[in-house]
């Protein structure tokens, strides 16, 4: 089904954190409860490390595909390094994306043991998408301290969860798509992780799925974020946060022969943080969804076998 309308979905600013931080705690609650996104302005990630990332972005995908295929890690389900066109695919989808992707974790390794993977050849890319990841986590940290405000926990509540926590940021070409091409560029899927923060939205395709079935696109403004709630956080909060299903549809006929590039970075905590229902999101009308807790681990090693990076034991 296309999409029918576009998303209202208000920026969010981030400079609210230290000036109202109640107000900001309320605008991201209210975003997240309606559509399980936000949009956040004035994230304060620098625009020239920005620009560098883009350009490192696009370098390294022109590569060759030969080139590229020296940094695949199919042992460690794509965590870091390359993994190629074709083989990521939504949970129960017929055909697999049509996408190629670059993952970088924490330098120097997360809990999990996992060194980063660099390409030869491409001086520079390593320390941008260092100082991005940097980036990335303390605008993520300062999102948590808002959503952890709304739901009535401490400010830092999140923050020794998040600490070493085995985030990653994913890379993503959408390279041109043929008239005749199989399946979408992202099907249909919810995130695994507690929030994603994402920049590249504004070139058309993302659509989110409202309550009613319609797909809703999204089309933030011009340097800013979007952000959207992930399976961990929607079962921490036994879904008072809903992790919305959203994809990214292919293009119009016009803008088949154009890459499309976005860089989501994927907020995890500690692979040892056990996630558990708040208790505050429970009551005699929302009763608890997840008596069991689960720690990340466990949780991220399911999904990702679901969605074939990962073969099940």
């Amino acid at each position: 089904m296309p999409d029918t309308s576009t998303a209202a979905i208000p920026p969010v600013s981030l400079r609210l954190q230290q000036d109202d931080p109640d107000r900001f705690a309320r605008g991201l609650g209210v975003s997240f409860e309606r559509f399980g996104f936000a949009i956040i302005a004035d994230h304060g990630i620098p625009g020239a490390l920005i620009e560098r990332a883009w350009a490192d972005t696009k370098a390294l995908f022109d590569l060759p595909v030969d080139e590229k295929r020296r940094y695949q890690m199919p042992d460690i389900a794509g965590a870091r390094g390359y993994t190629p066109f074709g083989v990521e695919i939504a949970k129960g989808a017929a055909a697999t994306d049509l996408k190629e992707f670059w993952q970088v974790g924490r330098e120097g390794g997360s809990d999990e043991g996992l060194p980063n993977v660099w390409p030869d050849g491409l001086p520079g890319f390593r320390a941008t998408f260092t100082a991005l990841f940097a980036e990335f986590e303390g605008v993520g940290a300062a999102l948590l301290s808002g959503i952890a405000r709304h739901l009535g926990l401490a400010p830092d509540w999140f923050r020794p969860a998040i600490a070493g926590g085995n985030s990653t940021l994913r890379l993503l070409h959408y390279p041109p798509v043929s008239t005749d091409a199989p399946g979408v560029r992202a099907g249909a899927h919810e995130d695994i992780d507690l929030v994603t923060l994402l920049l590249g939205a504004e070139e058309a395709g993302l659509q989110l799925r409202d309550r009613d079935g319609r797909w809703l696109a999204i089309r933030p403004p011009q340097g800013t974020l979007v952000v959207n709630v992930g399976d961990m956080l929607q079962r921490l909060t036994n879904h008072v946060l809903p992790s919305t299903t959203h994809r990214v549809v292919n293009p119009p006929a016009e803008r088949r022969g154009v890459s499309r590039y976005s860089m989501p970075f994927f907020l995890h905590p500690r692979p040892d943080f056990l996630i558990e229902t708040l208790r505050g999101c429970v009551s005699a009308t929302n009763p608890d969804r997840y008596p069991e807790p689960i720690t990340e681990r466990a949780y991220l090693s399911r999904r990702l076998e679901e969605i074939g990076l990962r073969k099940a034991p």
